[in-house]
């Protein structure tokens, strides 16, 4: 069932991590929340999460440094990283690893939303037709 897809949302900053999980449900899918990389990676989620939306840079392991374990453990799992500090080199290191986005906070929900059809076709569960709170 398509309904239930539920996408991991990774984030050390509480009001981002909540406020990219009522997005994400906004647009139909289940969320499951992490305040750090190796709080997800020790969790059941890396294996039924159907995307994950990850922060670059947290205490400990980044989003970078997660997405290149779960790529060495063989999980291919589609990437959305979000920053408030670009850096060409790390967008460039995400998308040769994979990444199905990158997105600069603060970010519109219709970036967010592209990056989900990109990582999982969320167009084609209907998400196109939600209208997207705060989004101007």
């Amino acid at each position: 069932m398509e309904s239930h897809t539920t996408i991991s949302i990774i984030d050390d900053d509480d009001a981002v991590r909540m406020a990219t999980a009522s997005l994400v449900r906004s647009l139909g899918f289940q969320t499951t929340i992490f305040a750090s990389a190796e709080e997800f990676l020790q969790s059941q989620q890396v294996q039924t999460s159907a995307c994950i939306i990850t922060d670059i840079q947290m205490p400990g392991m980044n989003g970078v440094e997660m997405q290149s374990a779960l790529r060495a453990a063989g999980n291919n799992i589609p990437m959305i990283f979000m920053t408030a500090f670009p850096e060409d080199n790390i967008r460039r290191q995400a998308f040769e690893a994979g990444a199905a986005g990158f997105l600069i906070k603060p970010f519109e929900g219709d970036q967010i939303l592209a990056c989900l059809d990109k990582a999982i076709g969320a167009g084609s569960r209907g998400a196109e037709n939600h209208t997207l709170p705060g989004s101007d």
